[in-house]
């Protein structure tokens, strides 16, 4: 049976389970609100400013210390690039979605991310231990990339009509 240790052990593996489900539907969301707003980008900046709101609600009810500016400031200046990074995948995740569809949408990411995420390790990047890129690491990427080549497939097949009839490539056939 499950022991407290190992219940609260899943928390932040469940936390990470919930995250990732937030991104396509956040994605898809911010898709269709570009589309209200008129351009992709006024929707990341929404995005963003609501998520914003939401941080600033809920630092002021943590009642958080003041963050320590000057400690970063002194840093190193790669601190900086999750706000740029951000800002980047945000507006990506409103422009793509529409266009890929959502389920291959986050298959890209997920390629990038688990590349990026190797080749960080790989190097010990901002501030990481190394992790040396090895052959259960690559296979572990390549399954992934067969599994976007699988849903990318699937998602290129029209569904059937109602009486099975193979509908022709072009509606508009001349018989002239």
């Amino acid at each position: 049976m499950f022991g407290k240790i190992s219940i609260l052990a899943s928390i932040p593996m469940g936390l990470a389970l919930l995250a990732g489900a937030l991104i396509p539907l956040q994605a898809t969301s911010n898709g269709a609100l570009g589309r209200e707003l008129g351009h992709p980008l006024w929707a990341a900046l929404t995005s963003l400013i609501v998520s914003s709101a939401v941080l600033i609600a809920t630092i002021v009810v943590l009642r958080l210390p003041q963050p320590n500016i000057a400690g970063a400031l002194q840093g190193p200046w790669w601190l900086w690039i999750g706000g740029f990074s951000g800002a980047i995948y945000v507006a990506m995740a409103t422009f793509l979605p529409p266009k890929l569809g959502a389920s291959n949408y986050i298959l890209f990411v997920m390629v990038g991310q688990v590349i990026a995420a190797m080749l960080i390790d790989h190097f010990g990047l901002l501030g990481l231990t190394a992790k040396p890129i090895n052959l259960v690491r690559i296979a572990g990427v390549l399954i992934i990339l067969f599994g976007l080549i699988v849903v990318q497939a699937g998602s290129n097949k029209t569904p059937a009509s109602s009486d099975n009839v193979v509908q022709a490539p072009s509606a508009h056939v001349s018989l002239k």
